[in-house]
């Protein structure tokens, strides 16, 4: 049997990787690609910087976050709605100003045809004595017909050519939403949280460089993508959820602190992947694109 080649077109047979090539360069139908680990952050790090946190806070919904990162994410959310409100603000004044200028033109619009029509009227004086019956001549707008302006029959004539205007804006929402769950997000939503150093004689740059860094604050076993962990909000303290199961449920109450805790107080971590289809997390990405259909 001869060999061919990927590129190969000789053959009857529209292969999978023909088709793969040419929807990747035509710009239509749905792509698709499955992530490995490298494409998926650890759980320890900041969901915008991607890297290891410094001072790591956490949201309701359990995405970790840098203290600085998701701060400055959230002022500049809040400027940027600061300035589609001011140009909101000042397209109202605008359209305002427009509406007021149209109600006094079509005001004074008015009283001119009011004083035509009166100046219009002619009528002759009555004379009692005579038999013939005076009649008043009068000429109102009604009966004449308004003309209307005569439309040009070419439509490249400039003055029939459309008009670029601006987009109306909307008013814009005052809300910050959270950029990775798409809800509500405040200041004083986020929770500090305190990971416990597997060693804690080691600086920072060799901690990065580890692979394993932090452990369960209450039965010491090392945290990873694959163990599913959370954060309890009083202490802030990470552990893993086999600790809550078997552990702090029975209770309720916090290992580190002693304090009461609800339901709302285990905030479960969104962790990384390992790359393996069963590590809890979505690994297939998909971009939808046009479709030809015949």
């Amino acid at each position: 049997m001869t060999r061919h080649g990927k590129n190969c077109t000789a053959g009857a047979v529209y292969t999978y990787h023909e088709k793969k090539k040419d929807t990747a360069a035509s710009g239509y139908g749905t792509q698709s690609v499955r992530l490995g680990k490298d494409a998926i952050k650890d759980f320890d790090c900041c969901s915008l910087s991607l890297q290891p946190c410094r001072d790591p806070v956490v949201t309701p919904d359990g995405f970790l976050f840098e203290r600085e990162a998701i701060l400055e994410y959230i002022l500049h959310q809040k400027l940027e709605i600061s300035r589609k409100m001011k140009a909101y603000e000042k397209q109202k004044k605008e359209q305002n100003a427009e509406q007021k200028v149209l109600q006094q033109a079509a005001e004074e619009s008015k009283v001119k045809n009011f004083l035509k029509k009166e100046s219009s009227i002619i009528s002759k004086p009555l004379n009692p004595f005579s038999g013939e019956q005076s009649k008043s001549i009068s000429s109102s707008s009604e009966a004449e017909p308004e003309q209307k302006d005569s439309k040009l029959p070419s439509f490249w004539i400039p003055s029939l050519t459309p008009e670029a205007k601006k987009a109306a804006l909307k008013k814009p929402d005052k809300t910050v939403y959270c950029p990775m769950s798409g809800k509500p997000i405040k200041v004083s939503d986020l929770i500090p949280v305190k990971f416990t150093l597997i060693n804690s004689s080691l600086d920072r740059v060799s901690l990065i460089t580890k692979q394993e860094r932090y452990v369960c604050a209450v039965t010491k076993d090392v945290l990873g993508n694959s163990v599913p962990c959370a954060v309890l909000r009083p202490s802030g303290a990470v552990v893993t959820l086999e600790c809550v199961e078997k552990l702090i449920r029975k209770d309720m109450v916090d290992p580190i602190t002693g304090d009461r805790l609800s339901e709302k107080d285990i905030i479960i971590l969104q962790r990384g992947g390992t790359g393996f289809s069963s590590s809890g997390i979505d690994l297939k990405a998909t971009q939808s694109r046009p479709v030809m259909q015949v």
